[in-house]
């Protein structure tokens, strides 16, 4: 005679959904970002990002050097965070009394053309 193979549930009648708990939410993510977050594997090794001023030894920021000044405004003409260049607190504020000097006389612009 065959045998049957039928589940059956806890017998106080919860079922597997509830079993972990009312309110519980969704379970935790195991192994971080799939970029490389804490604790996750990623395929890129992002480099800590040095001041290229304090690199070359560059004390004082000339607002003439637009080729330099250039390298750290945006497309759309912005200033772009030190967070994303990697230049230093004090180096990025002598950055950008450069560019807004270099803007006052017409040697950067202060927005893009749409």
């Amino acid at each position: 005679m065959p045998e049957e193979t039928t589940a059956k549930a806890p017998e106080t009648g919860a079922t597997p959904q509830a079993a972990a708990g009312p309110g519980s939410g969704p379970a935790p993510r195991t192994g971080g970002r799939p970029g490389g977050g804490p604790g996750g594997r990623g395929k890129f090794f992002r480099r800590k990002k040095v001041c290229k001023f304090c690199t070359e030894k560059i004390d004082a920021i000339p607002y003439r050097d637009v080729r330099l000044l250039q390298q750290f405004v945006a497309e759309r003409g912005k200033i772009v965070p030190r967070r994303l260049t990697g230049v230093c607190t004090t180096h990025q504020r002598r950055l950008t009394r450069a560019i807004k000097q270099a803007r006052n006389i017409a040697l950067l612009p202060f927005a893009t053309r749409h």
